[in-house]
């Protein structure tokens, strides 16, 4: 399903957003940063892709409703979008 940009301009906010604190994550371990600062910016990192994850799954669920209600076809089956947001789980 080819998913509209504008619709999905919050998810690629929050993945810009984990993008960034990757790279500090990184630069932490680099500089040899204490274990526990790094491992609480990781699970910011791991919290902020599945936000963004969930996101795209919503916007996927409001665009096969759409669909519905418009009487078309939905982009995709249902049963492919709730396997796609179990992945996220």
């Amino acid at each position: 399903m080819k998913m509209d940009a504008d619709l999905l301009s919050e998810a690629l906010t929050r993945l810009k957003r984990a993008q960034g604190q990757l790279a500090g994550v990184i630069r932490m371990i680099e500089e040899g940063d204490d274990c526990e600062r790094v491992l609480t910016q990781l699970a910011a990192v791991s919290r902020a892709l599945d936000r963004a994850g969930f996101k795209i799954i919503s916007t996927g669920l409001r665009q096969c409703q759409v669909a519905r209600e418009r009487g078309e076809q939905p982009p995709m089956s249902e049963e492919r979008l709730e396997k796609l947001f179990l992945a996220l789980s």
